[in-house]
């Protein structure tokens, strides 16, 4: 393997002061002021000690009702719940730039929401290499249910003007992921929010940002209006959570108010214990995003090195083409002040070191041959699990064009990239000796015969 990279220790970042009072930003003592650093604001904000037991770890409230001394406040638990808002103060605080911060329950009623809030006829543009499940909504269900109209367009090449071109009177929308699923496609993320805001129409720009999480990506910070989260993927970590997010910055509190309209009158509220455990989840989120970031490096690393492997997709490398160097650059460029602590100091005007860098746990890698290489790779491996999802501790392996893709039409997988013989894996924190060991028997035992 490669030489190990040295990672700072520290995970704090002056980037991010929640205006509500939770940054924790305080004079003590006569000293000056400071904001606190990412992993405190995840285990500290919203999980302040219980006022009338000392509890240091919230309690779960399952009560439906609530008694008022007087109308106002806690009412009724589809429309605010201590848990939920406990852990909505959290995700506020991790988003950099964040202020308003709603938790859905799932990824999907989230997608939902947002599309119902653009009301009937609208268009929106989005990456074309969207998620299956986001693919489908916007595709088989708003565009039945409420004519929405979507251009896909390939966001990480179109030019400027083609983007701008593709922009009409009436679109309310720029649907971005970053990096895509699962090609691993990177946007740019302050152009499109640069392009999108010169243009009359002026449409909101909303970034997926499941794959890296906060702590590996700041979108708001790079000029979106909102973020989303599948809170089931890395920020919960543990897969045993189905829950969505959005978190929008202080100057979107009329659409931060429209949306949380919308999420209480369709009822896409997670249950109390499942915004418990979400919010357990993200206390060690800094922590296992190290640790998955350096494991996936160290696995992308050793599949380069494979006969059996014809490319890896890991943006933290600088893999082998133009295409993946230029690519490499953008992911430095804008990665979040707290991940760039952690790397080690980066600053869009140095160069990303010549080894690579962690950039959050997902890689995607094209075997020699195809389905039946794939397939054979999928049931041989020992530590990555054959299954959907992503962002557990556990490391999850899987084939797109058959499972998490196998909505899109062949036709469209095809020009995506998405191949038979692509594989999808979810590097997750266990020893990073193993994890490379298990990989590369498992790709010589598929490739063998070729």
């Amino acid at each position: 393997m490669s030489p190990a990279l040295t990672f700072s220790s520290t995970n704090g970042d002056a980037s991010h002061v929640h205006v509500n009072g939770n940054g924790f930003g305080n004079n003590v003592n006569g000293l000056k002021k400071r904001i606190d650093g990412f992993g405190t604001r995840a285990i500290h904000v919203g999980s302040e000690a219980n006022a009338e037991t000392g509890a240091v770890i919230p309690p779960i409230s399952l009560s439906t009702t609530y008694k008022q001394s007087a109308i106002g406040g806690f009412e009724y638990s589809r429309s605010g719940n201590p848990n939920r808002n406990a852990l909505e103060d959290t995700l506020a605080a991790l988003e950099g730039g964040g202020e308003y911060a709603l938790a859905f329950a799932s990824g999907s009623s989230t997608t939902a929401t947002v599309l119902q809030s653009l009301g009937p006829n609208a268009h929106i543009v989005s990456v074309n290499d969207v998620y299956g499940g986001t693919f489908r909504y916007m595709r088989r269900v708003a565009t039945e249910n409420q004519g929405l109209e979507t251009t896909f367009l390939d966001l990480e090449t179109a030019g400027d003007e083609e983007i701008l071109a593709a922009i009409k009177e009436n679109t309310k929308l720029i649907w971005i992921e970053s990096p895509t699923n699962p090609t691993l496609r990177l946007i740019d993320i302050p152009r499109i929010a640069r392009l999108a805001h010169s243009h009359p129409s002026n449409p909101v720009v909303l970034v997926d940002n499941t794959f890296l999480s906060p702590f590996y990506s700041s979108p708001l910070l790079l000029g979106a209006d909102v973020v989303l989260h599948s809170l089931t993927k890395y920020i919960n970590g543990h897969s045993d959570v189905v829950m969505g997010a959005l978190i929008l910055p202080a100057h979107q509190s009329a659409f931060a108010d429209k949306l949380r309209f919308l999420q209480n009158a369709i009822g896409a509220v997670p249950s109390a214990y499942d915004c418990w455990l979400a919010q357990r989840g993200a206390k060690t989120l800094h922590l296992r995003m190290k640790a998955h970031g350096k494991n996936a490096l160290a696995v992308a690393r050793a599949l380069q090195l494979e006969p059996g492997v014809e490319e890896v997709i890991y943006p933290g490398l600088p893999g082998k083409t133009e295409y993946s160097r230029k690519k490499h650059e953008l992911a430095w460029r804008m990665l979040s002040p707290q991940a760039s602590k952690f790397i080690g100091g980066a600053v869009e005007a140095s160069a990303p070191p010549a080894e690579g860098f962690p950039f959050s746990g997902m890689i995607s890698f094209r075997i020699r041959g195809g389905t039946a290489e794939a397939d054979k790779f999928l049931t041989t491996t020992r530590l990555f699990t054959l299954a959907e999802s992503l962002g557990g501790v556990e490391s999850l392996a899987e084939h797109p064009a058959q499972m998490t893709h196998g909505s899109i039409p062949p036709a469209d997988r095809a020009l995506l990239g998405i191949g038979d013989n692509l594989v999808r894996l979810s590097v997750g924190v266990e020893d990073e000796e193993d994890l490379v060991v298990d990989v590369i028997q498992a790709v010589r035992a598929a490739t063998a015969h070729l």
